[in-house]
């Protein structure tokens, strides 16, 4: 029988089921100790979700369903694999990875985030990566510093 009459090798049903990988970032994969357990975490989700995936017997349902979780386990493996679990900082008041800074904006706002690896920053949960620039433009200072960010004064107000 031609491929043509099948439907789970057509064209369509192919591309459901190829999905791209998640772009890996080019920087040092640093993780906190609550960011080593979150990339694990992620792992055994997709883990768990394939296995519901592969449980499903009609063929084109299975590969539609397993393509997410396929992607996500090839990339967290890869995060698992790079990942450079980094000590707590140092209680010497300077920015550094972990840091929780309060700072100071030009415009009268006050924030607070901790600086963290590219895979648990969560601006909204209070979490910045370390690569980021505001991040970049604090690490290495200390409170009462004024830093420059791209025209903006911002002032450190503490670190934790």
């Amino acid at each position: 029988m031609s491929v043509a009459f099948t439907k789970e090798d057509s064209a369509e049903t192919a591309a459901e089921t190829v999905l791209p990988d998640r772009v890996i970032s080019p920087h040092l994969n640093l993780v906190t100790q609550a960011g080593l357990k979150a990339l694990e975490q992620q792992l055994q989700l997709a883990r768990e979700a394939l296995e519901t995936a592969n449980a499903i017997e009609d063929i084109n349902g299975r590969r539609r369903l397993s393509a997410g979780p396929l992607r996500d386990m090839r990339y967290f493996a890869e995060r698992m694999r790079t990942a450079q679990l980094m000590p707590d900082p140092p209680a010497d008041g300077v920015v550094a990875f972990g840091s929780l800074v309060t700072f100071s904006r030009d415009d009268g706002r006050t924030q607070q985030f901790r600086i963290v690896g590219e895979d648990e920053a969560d601006p909204a949960a209070g979490t910045m990566s370390y690569v980021s620039p505001v991040a970049r433009a604090l690490m290495g200072k200390a409170a009462g510093d004024v830093v420059n960010l791209a025209g903006k004064e911002i002032e450190i107000i503490e670190v934790a």
